[in-house]
């Protein structure tokens, strides 16, 4: 029997800096799928929220002489602001400072512990603070981090916990076998497999309080505060209610998990290795995007190159930011931004595209007195490039493919702008001329009413807007175009 609850999370950004384009990718990705989902019939969670805790975080309080607690507070807000900037429908926002979230990571711990995969040595570590990881010297490059090569690495010395990772590694090689579609992309599959076959180190779980007092603390030694992965990470199932609402719990996890490639360690293995040691299921999917990059360069502060997604919103409106991310980001792979690309796929595709069409269709249909349509087209070739067009874009969503399911929403309209260039029906005369451009029209505005409903996990307020104005009848402009 089919599930009918549906849990989707994505991963929960550091509140050290202003909300950015990437994770702004990651969440409107996050909610096609949720919204997607929702229209199936299914009851969705869909969580998401900060990252407060760890090195990164205290030292940033640090330099802004703030309180940890107060510095938090002042970046979750921020991000709470993505919600009605890109209008998201997350139900869930977790904070890692909250009280509910730090017991469940406390309990987390503990069943860990009473694993036997928990344990206290003494260590020495090359540590990078911008990834909150621990760095080989093949991860490093002229002895830098590659993701943060601005960050000097950091030698860690001092007794802490660990969490037995290598222990998982054969139990890690048979899930992925048992699952061959747990990670997607395939790519991304293939490396972390290969990451495990060459072999998993026990990874530190804890640091010193009286060095690194920001953290939660670790049950039954107050001397120590968990590291922030695996506190971070148990989020996903903290907001779920574990260990003490295990009703809810059991209806929702294991869960689809979004992430961004330089997650794929922590989601794809760290989590999972960490779930096998508390007896509980592993992640039910894990999808992971590509970075954005502006005119082919990293984006960073350095370069003056960074996009604020509130402000894009705010100059060009919601759903033409969600439409260049979905549409111009390839799902699972790099993709560039720059604002001469994000207008000028602005005035082809919204402006030019879904907008011309339904304000033409609209117009003809309001001097035609033809406003009204059936519950299904006339014309056999119309179902029938409907029917190929929801085929084609549920299997690209199935498979988070987002940009291609849009492609094909776009060829159907491209498709409505042909036929109507081959039926004319603006220059119907006759009775029986007029009667044949309503039946045309009638078509159309059946099409625009299914492209609008395949348009709602993407670009809802635009799906809502065509259906309002196929209500009334009269033509608005949905995406006036933009003038140099």
């Amino acid at each position: 029997m089919e599930n009918k609850k549906f849990y989707i999370t994505t991963t929960l950004p550091y509140v050290n800096a202003e909300p950015h384009i990437g994770f702004a990718l990651e969440i409107i990705q996050a909610d096609v799928i949720a919204r997607y989902q929702k229209n199936l019939g299914k009851e969705v969670f869909f969580n998401t929220g900060t990252d407060e805790h760890g090195l990164k975080i205290y030292l940033g309080a640090e330099k802004e002489g703030l309180p940890p607690e107060a510095y938090c507070d002042g970046f979750a807000e921020k991000n709470k602001d993505l919600k009605k900037a890109l209008n998201l429908s997350y139900n869930n926002f977790v904070r890692t400072t909250d009280e509910s979230h730090i017991k469940s990571a406390q309990a987390f711990w503990l069943k860990c512990f009473e694993a036997g995969d928990i344990y206290k040595k003494i260590y020495k570590v090359k540590y990078c603070v911008g990834c909150e990881l621990e760095k080989t010297d093949s991860e490093l490059v002229d002895g830098k981090c590659p993701i943060h090569p601005n960050r000097d690495i950091e030698i860690i010395e001092e007794e802490n916990y660990f969490f037995k990772y290598s222990k998982y590694q054969q139990p890690l090689l048979d899930f992925y076998e048992k699952n061959p579609n747990f990670v997607i992309p395939e790519g991304k599959y293939n490396e972390i497999k290969e990451f495990t076959r060459r072999g998993l180190e026990d990874f530190s779980i804890s640091r010193l309080k009286e060095k690194m007092p920001w953290g939660v603390e670790v049950p039954n030694d107050d001397k120590h505060v968990m590291y922030v992965w695996f506190d971070a990470l148990e989020n996903y199932i903290s907001v779920l209610g574990w260990p003490e609402d295990q009703e809810k719990f059991n209806d929702f996890w294991p869960g689809l998990q979004v992430a961004g490639k330089d997650n794929l360690r922590q989601q794809s293995s760290m989590w999972q290795a960490m779930l096998m040691s508390a007896g509980l299921p592993n992640s039910k999917q894990i999808f992971i995007h590509g970075f954005i990059t502006s005119n082919g360069q990293k984006m960073s502060k350095s370069l003056g190159n960074v996009v604020n997604p509130i402000e894009l919103a705010n100059k060009y409106g919601t759903d033409a930011v969600r439409y260049y991310l979905l549409r111009e980001i390839p799902s699972a792979e790099d993709g560039d931004f720059t604002i001469e690309k994000f207008e000028a796929r602005y005035n082809s595709d919204l402006a030019g595209g879904i907008g011309n069409l339904v304000a033409r269709v609209v117009t003809m249909a309001q001097k035609l007195q033809a406003t009204n349509y059936k519950l299904q087209a006339n014309n056999n070739q119309l179902t029938n490039e409907i029917l190929k067009t929801k085929n084609a874009y549920n299997k690209a969503l199935n498979d988070f493919r987002f940009n291609e399911s849009l492609i094909v929403i776009w060829e159907l309209i491209s498709w409505c702008d042909k036929y109507i260039n081959e039926t004319t029906p603006w220059s119907a005369k006759t009775p029986e001329e007029v009667e044949k451009a309503k039946e045309v029209l009638s078509d159309l505005l059946f099409t625009i009413n299914e492209i609008s409903n395949l348009l709602n996990p993407f670009l809802p307020s635009t799906s809502e807007r065509i259906k309002a104005i196929l209500q009334s009848g009269k033509s608005e402009i949905l995406f006036p175009r933009l003038v140099k």
